[in-house]
């Protein structure tokens, strides 16, 4: 594969398992003249694995404004240039936004080599709604603008993704608690997709719970349900619209009574019962 002259390549690189690595981003990284990496010994370690030799620059979250200028002259000398950092997609709660900004205003192409993203993967398994989601990354660590942050999350009606290292992860959890209430769904995702990759499925008060006797360790993804407005009780033809609706979106009547009965305050086997009583060919699924 032959690389564009003159072009940023932002590269997505294993958040764990190697084998997780594109064999096209194996080719750009191969043919590019340079890469701008985040930890030049982590990417090291990569490379060597995949038998690349392109040669490296440390371009991390505290040199950036000074190597922005550096990677820019070489672009516009016509170097093939790869960003990459330690996992994931760069610019996804890494270095690289700036270098990618400062590259569109400069009129540099800039082309993406996707690869894994650690908040997408969680969110995949989560069994938490997929159709709508809001990724936060990490909470400020400063205790005013963390409670903004939080406030602001409290109303947030879409799956919310968070990530967390594992010695801030009780506080973290301890927060939600005390802002979000205990009874919120939630996923935590652990060590994803290496060898003790680990998901935990619960409420909020019962995670805080689980890791008060639980030492955290490894990095941390969290998925949780959005806020759900509780409905006034409906009538029987209301709940079979309502349940025609969710089955018409993929979801099983089980799934879909379970989502219902989180609406209203009936009882999710009475909604059952009158799913199990539509008919196949009276919900339209196209």
């Amino acid at each position: 594969m032959e690389v564009k002259p003159g072009t940023l390549y932002v590269v997505g690189t294993p958040i764990g398992n190697l084998g997780d690595l594109t064999f096209r981003a194996v080719q750009i990284l191969q043919t590019v003249d340079l890469i701008a990496a985040e930890d030049t010994r982590h990417t090291g370690k990569l490379l060597q694995h995949f038998q690349i030799q392109t040669p490296q620059i440390s371009y991390y979250e505290h040199n950036q404004h000074r190597r922005i200028p550096e990677v820019l002259e070489k672009l516009r000398q016509g170097k093939a240039i790869a960003i990459v950092t330690d996992a994931g997609i760069p610019g996804i709660s890494d270095p690289g936004y700036e270098l990618v900004k400062a590259c569109i205003e400069a009129g540099i192409a800039v082309i993406p080599i996707p690869g894994v993203s650690a908040c997408l993967t969680a969110l995949s398994v989560s069994g938490l709604a997929t159709d709508r989601f809001v990724f936060e990354g990490f909470l400020p660590t400063k205790t005013k603008l963390r409670q903004q942050r939080l406030e602001e999350l409290r109303s947030q009606s879409h799956t919310m993704i968070l990530y967390e290292s594992p010695h801030r992860l009780r506080q973290t959890l301890q927060d939600l608690a005390e802002t979000l209430g205990c009874d919120r769904e939630i996923v935590l995702g652990r060590e994803l997709t290496k060898l003790h990759e680990e998901f935990w499925r619960g409420t909020v008060g019962e995670a805080v719970e689980y890791y008060e006797n639980i030492q955290p360790k490894g990095e941390f993804t969290l998925v949780m349900a959005g806020k759900i407005e509780k409905t006034p009780d409906l009538s029987e033809t209301a709940i079979k619209a309502e349940l025609e609706a969710l089955l018409r979106q993929g979801l099983t009547r089980s799934q879909a009574s379970r989502q219902l009965a989180e609406n209203t305050s009936l009882p999710r086997r009475q909604i059952y019962q009158l799913a199990l009583t539509l008919e196949e060919q009276d919900i339209d699924l196209s």
